[in-house]
C-alpha cells in the first residue's frame, strides 16, 4: 500500500451535488497521481516502461500538465498561449523530453501544479458547469471538460500504477 488508509489524503465519502462530485473526484484523481510518484528520484521518474514505449511517470506528469493547460487555459478560458511541451516538430515532446534530470522533474511538477491551480481557480469562479469554452469550432461545457479530464487522469493513473510497480514493487490504492 502507498499509505495507511487513515493517512490517505483522498476523500473516502460520497460527494453530494454536481459541484462537489466533479471537483472532489478530480481532486482525488490529481492526488492519486502525486501518490504514485511520491518518493522517486529523477532516474526513477524518467524510467521507461518497455520498449518501444516512451511512457514514464515523468512523461505522465508532463502530459497531464499539458492536458490541464489545454482544457482549462486554452479551451475554457480562451487564452491564446503556446503549448507547454508539444510542438509541430515533436507532438510527443511531453514524453520524449522526460529525461532523468532533477531540473526537468522539478520543472514538470512546477508546471503541473501551476496548471492545476489555474484550473481550480477557474472552476471555483465559474458560475456553473454550463459555462462554455471553445474546442475548435465547437462549444463545450465545463462539466464535459471536467469529466473528460477525470477520464484522462483515470487512464493515466492506471499506467502510473504499473510504472510504479515496475520501479519498486509498490501497488494499489
Amino acid at each position: 500500500m502507498f499509505v495507511h488508509p487513515d493517512e490517505d489524503p483522498r476523500t473516502d465519502e460520497a460527494f453530494v451535488g454536481e459541484r462537489a462530485a466533479l471537483v472532489g473526484y478530480l481532486r482525488d484523481m490529481r492526488l492519486t497521481l502525486e501518490m504514485k510518484c511520491a518518493g522517486l528520484d529523477a532516474e526513477e521518474m524518467a524510467r521507461r516502461s518497455v520498449e518501444p514505449s516512451n511512457l514514464s511517470l515523468l512523461g505522465l506528469v508532463r502530459h497531464l500538465a499539458e492536458m490541464e493547460h489545454t482544457w482549462f487555459r486554452r479551451v475554457m478560458a480562451g487564452e491564446d498561449v503556446p503549448r507547454l511541451y508539444r510542438t509541430e516538430e515533436d507532438p510527443n515532446a511531453d514524453f520524449n523530453g522526460a529525461v532523468s534530470d532533477p531540473e526537468v522533474v522539478a520543472e514538470a511538477w512546477d508546471s503541473w501544479r501551476t496548471q492545476v491551480a489555474f484550473a481550480e481557480r477557474f472552476v471555483e469562479k465559474a458560475p456553473g458547469f454550463d459555462v462554455t469554452g471553445t474546442n475548435g469550432d465547437e462549444l463545450i461545457e465545463l462539466r464535459v471538460v471536467m469529466v473528460h479530464v477525470m477520464a484522462e487522469y483515470a487512464r493515466h493513473n492506471g499506467h502510473a500504477d504499473f510504472l510504479r510497480e515496475r520501479i519498486d514493487g509498490r501497488v494499489g490504492q
